[in-house]
Order: structure tokens, then sequence, then C-alpha cells
């Protein structure tokens, strides 16, 4: 990315004056993924594509759009398109599209789109995925260059449909009664800790011969990185692997350790205030499971614990973290107080943006439809960054579900504006609900419900492979 574009884009994201952009998505995918971008990299992966009505920009938009919409489907993706797209979507356009300039109309039928989606690269949207989130990661690290960047880890898993090739690359769960249905994928993300800008994804079998853990994933999601981003996790990724691998990198590292293993580092029992350097060396059982590692491997660091208060009323607990970062202990226990922000960012991916389930048939399409997936949440990020930036509150303050809804309502009637002073008008309008999209401030804090589940009534017996 040249330094001007730069410029450009972090006045934008950072709120600046002079109305180079304006906080919807569309702008900001048609600033941040311009048309020459994609054609670039199309040329950069040997891809030839022609000039026609579903470019990869327009099916990229359009994957992106359907994943925003509730319940958004190819037919509302494929009714977007006829009812009008900007023309920066197509620098040439092909004969159909100035036929329907000219008074014609598009097809409605979905079969061109769903080629269209089969044929689109998935380096080239792997490309864009990053393209993007570099740029917005650069607009908000301008605006607050104080903070360092930093990023928690976390694991969840998504279903798809039981086809042959999905199967045979995710299979499903299984126990002694036989295998389940549904093929399930291990996911693993990282999420920014004060945007929620989360990055390209890393994911594998979760059940399988060839299943991979949390942990294993790691090493895929450790290169995307920024450099010299603090990574952050709880106790699933308080293990020898994790730290290792973070120093390697150059990560600094906030890692919650359980009592056990807390406890064989510090060769005593812990006490409320403790702060101990100490040298972590692989177990043997670390050994077994990373025969890769080098016979001096070593991470120095320090160990602290601290007596927490859960803040849903529960027993006070003693807290040990495991860090590298050179900071205050007060301040290594305030960052890691912030680790439920990716539990919350989770629900939104998996029920506001409808990621629990996918509804792929091949396994390259379910690499796309994550990817797109995780682009279509960063910029409704990006739109709430902005929004928060101009309210002067915390971009975490506002509502993703809240802030979706809003857009839902704003950006078709953006789209079909006639001139700019109904874009700005619209826009203008649009900025002030976002405005309010703050989570609530409960006077009193509500107990917690315990983790339990209803189970939903069944009118048919369920069944078995």
């Amino acid at each position: 990315m040249d330094p001007p574009t730069a410029r450009l884009e972090v006045s934008a994201l950072a709120g600046d004056a002079s109305g180079v952009l304006e906080a919807n998505v569309l702008s900001l995918f048609q600033q941040l993924l311009p048309a020459t971008f994609v054609s670039q990299a199309l040329l950069g992966f040997k891809v030839r594509e022609f000039s026609r009505v579903y470019s990869s920009l327009v099916v990229i938009w359009l994957m992106i759009w359907q994943r925003l919409q509730v319940g958004g489907t190819m037919k509302t993706a494929v009714v977007e398109v006829v009812r009008g797209l900007p023309a920066s979507f197509w620098p040439q356009p092909c004969k159909r599209l100035r036929v329907a300039g000219e008074g014609g109309t598009l097809s409605s039928n979905t079969g061109g789109y769903n080629q269209a989606r089969q044929n689109l690269s998935l380096a080239v949207v792997e490309q864009c995925c990053d393209h993007v989130l570099e740029q917005l990661l650069a607009a908000t690290r301008a605006a607050q260059p104080e903070q360092r960047p930093a990023f928690f880890l976390d694991g969840t898993s998504l279903r798809t449909p039981h086809r042959k090739e999905i199967t045979a690359q995710y299979p499903p769960a299984s126990n002694q009664n036989g295998p389940s249905h549904w093929p399930v994928i291990r996911v693993l993300v990282a999420h920014d800790l004060y945007t929620g800008l989360a990055l390209r994804p890393a994911w594998g079998p979760m059940y399988g011969e060839h299943a991979v853990s949390e942990q294993g994933l790691l090493k895929t999601l450790i290169q995307r990185l920024p450099s010299g981003a603090l990574v952050g996790g709880d106790a699933n990724f308080g293990v020898f692997s994790v730290a290792y691998e973070a120093k390697q990198q150059g990560h600094p590292a906030v890692l919650r350790l359980t009592a056990q293993r807390a406890r064989h580092l510090l060769g005593q029992q812990m006490r409320d205030g403790m702060e101990q350097r100490v040298v972590w060396k692989p177990s043997r059982d670390d050994r077994r499971n990373h025969p890769q590692l080098p016979a001096d491997a070593c991470v120095e660091g320090r160990l602290i614990v601290r007596q927490v208060q859960p803040s849903n009323g529960a027993e006070p607990f003693l807290l040990a973290l495991w860090t590298t970062l050179p900071a205050e202990p007060a301040k290594i226990t305030e960052i890691y107080g912030y680790r439920w922000n990716i539990e919350v960012d989770l629900r939104s991916l998996k029920s506001t943006l409808q990621l629990d389930e996918l509804t792929c048939t091949t396994p390259e399409m379910v690499a796309k439809e994550i990817d797109l997936a995780m682009l279509s949440y960063n910029l409704v990020r990006a739109v709430m960054y902005q929004a928060a930036q101009k309210a002067g509150v915390q971009p975490r303050a506002l509502s993703f579900r809240y802030v979706q809804n809003v857009l839902d309502a704003f950006l078709p009637a953006i789209a079909a504006a006639r001139d700019e002073n109904e874009v700005r008008r619209l826009t203008e309008k649009m900025q002030h609900c976002l405005a309010q999209c703050r989570l609530p401030k409960r006077r009193r804090k509500q107990p917690s419900s315990p983790r339990a589940v209803w189970r939903k009534p069944k009118s048919y017996p369920a069944r078995h492979a």
C-alpha cells in the first residue's frame, strides 16, 4: 500500500472533518478494496477474467451483502445487482450492463451468480481480506498510536451440510453409537482487544485422524499478526507451546495459567500479590507432543498472581498470569480483564452474522464463506469505530447487532440515492442512529444464569447414521 493512499484512508477512518469517506459499509468497501487492486490480485495469481456482470469484485461484495442481511440469500444478492450497484464496480462494463444502462434489465436468476461464486479464486479472496484488514489496522493505530496492538485468541466450532467432499475433509463427531451427521470445523480466531477487528482465522478438522487442536492452529494464525502485537489467551492457551511460539515470532504474551501449572512453575503455593521471574521449560509431555522443540527450548517471563473479584458476584479467586510484557502487574491484570470481549465477538459472528452453520457444499466454498464472513464483520467493526470516534465513546461501547440493524435499514436507500446530496443526507441520519447504538448501562449487576440449555421439544425421533 503506497503512502498517499494510506494517509487518505487513515484520515477518513479516523473521523477527519474533510468528509472524504462516509461511514457506511458500501463506501468503506469501495475505498478499501477498489477494482484496480482486485485486478492486480487476479493478475498476480494468473487468473483470467473477462468483462462480465458477476466479476470477482461484484461477487465478493454480494457475498458480504448476503452475510450482512438477516436471512440473506443468493436471490436477495442478485436483486441487489438488478436494482443497481455503483458504476465503479465495473470499470469496463460488458454488453449486458450497457444494455441495462440504456433501459434494459438484467436477469434475476441466481444461476450466473452461483457459478461465479464457485469460480471465485480463494487466493484472491484471502489477499483481499488481508489487504482490507491491514488498512483498517493502520487507520486505528494512527488514531491511537500510544496503544500497543493486542489480540486475544479463542477457538470455536462450525457445522456444515453433510456432503461427501466436506465430510471427508471435516469428519463429524462420533461415539460408541457411531458417527453423527454434521461435519464439524474447528476455528481459531484472533480479535483486536480495543476495536474488535479480527484476523483471517485458521481452521481444520475437529475430529478424525487429522484433527487439529487450537494450539496447533496457532502456528498458522500467528503468522498473520502485526509485528510486535500482544498475544493473549485463557488457560487453554496457557501452555508452553503457545508461549514458545509467541517468543519465536517476536510477540509478547499474556496467558492465563491453570492453578496446577502455576504452582509447578512457582515451586510453591500461590498467594495474592506474588510476582516472580521464572524460566519456563517444556515438560516431558510437551516434548512428546512437540518433538521438534530444540533441546535448550525455554521462555523467560514473569508469573503474576492476583486475587480478583468476578463481575457476576461469584467468589473471589487467585488469577495466575504468565507474561513477557514489561508492564506493571496492574496493567497486565487490566489487559486480561478484557478477555471476555472475544466471547461477545464470537457471538456476533455466529449468531448475528449466522456463521454457526454454513450452507456450502464444497470445502473451497467453505473457505471462501469463512473468509468473507470475517471481512463482513470487519467492515461493520470499522463503521462502529468511526461512529464511536464521533460520539466520543469507546468502540466496544456500541452494540454490534444494533449497528447491523441500522446498516440494514440505511444501506439500500444509500445505494439507490439519486445524487450526492441525498447520499450525504441519508448518511447523516445514519450517523445519528449509529451514535445511539450504545450498550445499556445496567445500574445493578444481574447474576449470571447457570450454563444449562432447555431441550427443545421434538415432533419426530432423532435420526441416527
